[in-house]
């Protein structure tokens, strides 16, 4: 007999066992990745110049790391919050920087997850209103994952630093 309710191994969501395969690219229960695919549903329809989903992208990809997830997601994901949170990047700008971060091949590190998850998951923003009260909770989702990685801020900082030269 299946367990009825399933633990998110990277964000400890507890969603009800409906067997989905856990992702090949998050640290991720398959009922979490599901939740993922519904809100980026939302942010790709969105179509707002400033490119929402990249914001959910990266906040889910920093807080489902570990496991299976490879180094550059991390890193990427880390990167952008950090672009976002303390330089006010949009979305697009973000998705931009990684697109020059990309150009020069480098070696990831592999960043220990912390010890202690976000207050806010992908359910939380599904549950709030679509539109502005959504699109907010994105942003709060954001700064909640960004917090939880205080021990690799410096490390962010310093990756994005080609990013943010001339």
């Amino acid at each position: 007999m299946k367990p009825s309710i399933v633990k998110c191994p990277g964000c400890g969501l507890m969603l009800p066992n409906q067997s989905f395969a856990e992702p090949p690219r998050f640290h991720a229960s398959g009922e979490c990745m599901d939740l993922f695919n519904q809100l980026s549903y939302y942010t790709i329809a969105h179509g707002r110049p400033d490119f929402i989903h990249q914001l959910a992208l990266d906040s889910y990809g920093a807080q489902h790391s570990g496991g299976v997830t490879r180094p550059i997601t991390t890193a990427f994901s880390l990167i952008g919050l950090y672009l976002v949170v303390e330089h006010g990047f949009t979305g697009k700008q973000v998705q931009q920087a990684h697109m020059r971060l990309a150009r020069k091949k480098t070696e990831w590190p592999l960043l220990a997850s912390p010890p202690t998850g976000a207050a806010v998951t992908v359910q939380d923003i599904l549950q709030a209103e679509a539109g502005r009260t959504r699109d907010a909770m994105i942003r709060k989702w954001v700064h909640a994952v960004w917090d939880s990685w205080a021990h690799a801020r410096d490390w962010a900082r310093e990756a994005a630093r080609p990013v943010l030269e001339p």
